[in-house]
């Protein structure tokens, strides 16, 4: 016959083994879940670059039945902008990315009709893109990188230099080339990289500015990103 005190504390040892491994498949579950979420966060980055903004100039007819045949080149100004991107990069040759853009400067209007010499629209413009991004093979510690993608840029005239235009959105396309590097850390690092984006040249709703002219943009940029 059992002894009810021995019977008493193996119940008491089988509770408290139940116990114990019913914390541990807890513990275990909830490890689960941060390391499918590290898992992720390992594959996104951040990065922060500054840009210089080279915009070509372009000339053509103005589409006006005011001013027919009438010539209008445009000039815009360069500077220096920002380029913000976020990547999500699956393996080295599958990756996404955002980019949102910034820069200010001034499209000069020469031809208008009934203003003399250049008419100058001060504007921001800011570019909203997705593409898709491909890093190649590390090589002296740099990997390489090619993406492509599009989207649009709005081009906002200033309140004070915007001569009282409407901000005007163009479809864009872009393509990039450039290589980053670690230091040593995966989770901090320096990219470089030359962007051209490519768009209708802006008339801001304005018929006697618009010439209906293709034109790019070529974008030099160095920065920082980190990887979560």
């Amino acid at each position: 016959m059992l002894n009810p005190s021995r019977l008493s504390c193996a119940c008491t040892l089988l509770l408290f083994l139940l116990a114990v491994m019913s914390v541990g498949a807890s513990a275990q579950d909830q490890a689960t879940i941060p390391t499918a979420l590290q898992a992720q966060l390992d594959r996104v980055d951040f990065a922060v670059s500054g840009i210089g903004v080279f915009n070509k100039s372009s000339t053509g007819t103005v589409q006006n039945s005011t001013q027919p045949g009438g010539t209008l080149t445009i000039n815009p100004g360069n500077t220096l902008g920002a380029l913000i991107t976020l990547r999500y990069v699956v393996k080295p040759l599958v990756g996404f990315e955002f980019n949102y853009g910034y820069s200010r400067y001034t499209q000069k209007f020469t031809g208008v009709s009934g203003t003399p010499g250049v008419f100058g629209v001060q504007n921001n413009a800011k570019e909203y893109t997705f593409g898709y991004v491909a890093h190649l093979h590390e090589f002296s510690g740099f990997t390489p990188f090619v993406a492509g993608g599009a989207g649009t840029t709005a081009f906002r005239p200033t309140t004070r230099g915007g001569q009282g235009l409407l901000t005007q959105a163009r479809a864009t396309y872009y393509y990039s080339i450039g290589a980053e590097s670690t230091f040593g850390s995966p989770h901090f690092g320096f990219r470089a990289q030359f962007r051209q984006a490519f768009f209708k040249a802006p008339d801001f709703g304005a018929n006697y500015l618009r010439i209906e002219r293709h034109t790019s943009t070529f974008e030099p940029g160095i920065g920082f990103f980190i990887r979560f």
